[in-house]
């Protein structure tokens, strides 16, 4: 048992139908590692990242999260301490206030009737204010979210997961809707975030160009299996251009 790896993912696959989204996929990750996640589309990558959520089942194989089989995580206030996910959607409540937003992230501690009195009467404050400041964004604290533009959503999700303080940090697509500018934005506050909180990210992607900036390590996914797995520094365009060929060689 190695304490140091926060997931093992060993032979797993899932089927859609005839489709396979994953094939006798394995991934060992460590703890504070920075992974992205490339490929061309129907790669696997999000049924990957929802399986870590526990939101798809697979087929076959099993996922270890921290040493423990992730079946054995019997309650979502037990998986949400392991895992957070933050995409490309956001998944905020438009008509809700910034600070109620980021108080979802104490969801999985507080239950139905505390989660209901905040909608009301935030708790917690300090807690959102403190995340929001880290993200800059405490002067939209009671704004309605869905006034905000589309970075500042993506920096109250990041508040959000800041509040949950997971152990995992996993990225669908997180930056897919931003343009660059917001893009590179969103992803240094991320990863800086991740680094002072020695939390291990995993991230899907669509540019290579952020992976090989802002990843230690990238895992290229075709097909739904690994078809490479390396350090960032070891990733030639030869390796991507191979990835992203529309040749069927593996």
């Amino acid at each position: 048992m190695n304490k140091n790896i926060i997931l093992n993912l060993k032979n797993i696959s899932k089927k859609y139908g005839e489709k396979a989204g994953l094939s006798s996929l394995s991934i060992t990750i460590k703890k504070g590692e920075l992974v992205a996640l490339i490929g061309p589309s129907g790669a696997g990558k999000t049924t990957l990242l929802n399986i870590l959520t526990s939101i798809v089942k697979p087929d076959s194989g099993n996922v270890m999260i921290d040493n423990k089989s992730i079946d054995s995580y019997k309650s979502t206030k037990e998986l949400s301490k392991k895992i957070g996910i933050i995409r490309q959607q956001f998944d905020l409540v438009g008509q809700l206030s910034v600070i109620n937003n980021v108080l979802a992230g104490k969801l999985g501690d507080w239950g139905t009737l505390k989660s209901i009195i905040s909608l009301l009467s935030p708790r917690e404050k300090n807690l959102a204010i403190d995340s929001l400041e880290r993200v800059g964004l405490t002067d939209k604290l009671y704004k309605k979210t869905s006034t905000l533009s589309g970075g500042e959503q993506q920096r109250v999700a990041l508040a959000r997961l800041l509040v949950q303080n997971p152990e995992i940090i996993l990225a669908d697509e997180p930056v897919s809707s931003l343009d660059p500018a917001r893009a590179e934005d969103i992803l240094s506050i991320l990863v800086k975030l991740v680094k002072e909180e020695n939390q291990t990210l995993i991230s899907s992607l669509h540019s290579t160009q952020y992976a090989k900036k802002y990843f230690d390590r990238i895992i290229g996914l075709r097909s739904g299996k690994v078809f490479f797995d390396l350090p960032t520094k070891k990733v030639t365009n030869k390796d991507l251009e191979s990835l992203y060929s529309l040749k069927e060689n593996i």
